[in-house]
């Protein structure tokens, strides 16, 4: 009777173990990937010395929030100088009317005037536009992600003074092989994990590349290297929670037991 119950029970612990290995099979080992994002890049359209600088890194900033300022001699300079052209533009339109009126000037003197004048009234407007680019302001909501240049340094055409990160254009990018690209779909949920990070962390998915390439140096596994892999990129839900540049892991059934999250 004795030996029974220990057979049973061999049995039994045979079967339970052979049920976890089967169960550890079937869950999703995960994807190690990062977060990115799309960064805005806020720079004046000409070259310029900064002389403020209202924001710092981290600050969290509002669509419409001044940002810096950029010497603007050269500018007020240009718009002066087109006022005054214009001004002297005004009076021959002036002079040209009124002899037309009574018909001692020409048409083609008013014509002239006329086109004269509508020059001087463009180049003002341009100045006017150029003077106020001087200001940088906010293009979006956001968080000031990196300075470039601070109080009292030039800089060059088209470059940024700083970045903005909006919540929305954060994003997380990860490689699947070939074998897994039939699991997945444009609008698929995925799992989330990193080091210390809130739980119940989710993405979805909104490319899947249509281009394979090799494992990149970015992901250590050797069982993933030297194979063709695809570039998935996700939204993730809780931006807020992750940081740009963060390792994490993927799991791209959440509804699937996980391996090891950690």
């Amino acid at each position: 009777m004795t030996s029974s119950r220990t057979a049973l029970k061999i049995l039994a612990a045979v079967a339970l173990a052979a049920l976890l290995t089967g169960c550890k099979d079937h869950r999703d080992p995960g994807y190690q990937g990062w977060v990115e994002a799309d960064m805005i890049f806020v720079s004046p359209d000409e070259f310029g010395r900064v002389t403020k600088l209202n924001v710092r890194e981290g600050d969290e900033v509002k669509a419409g929030a001044q940002l810096y300022s950029v010497d603007d001699d050269l500018q007020q300079a240009d718009l002066n100088q087109n006022r005054a052209t214009l001004a002297n533009a005004q009076q021959s339109y002036d002079r040209a009317a009124s002899l037309s009126k009574t018909g001692s000037g020409t048409q083609a003197t008013l014509d002239a005037a006329v086109s004269a004048l509508r020059v001087a009234e463009a180049r003002v407007n341009t100045s006017q536009t150029r003077l106020a680019r001087r200001i940088g302001f906010a293009p979006v909501d956001g968080k000031v992600q990196q300075i470039y240049f601070r109080e009292g340094e030039t800089v060059p055409p088209q470059r940024p003074v700083l970045s903005i990160m909006p919540p929305g254009n954060m994003k997380i990018r990860f490689y699947v092989p070939e074998t897994e690209l039939p699991k997945l779909a444009i609008g698929d949920e995925v799992e989330v994990t990193c080091d210390n990070c809130a739980a119940d962390l989710t993405a979805k998915i909104y490319f899947i590349s249509t281009a394979a390439e090799y494992t990149p140096p970015v992901i250590y596994s050797l069982d993933e290297r030297n194979k063709l892999v695809y570039l998935i990129q996700a939204r993730p839900a809780r931006p807020d929670s992750l940081r740009v540049g963060q390792p994490i892991s993927v799991y791209l059934n959440p509804k699937t037991p996980v391996a090891d999250k950690r």
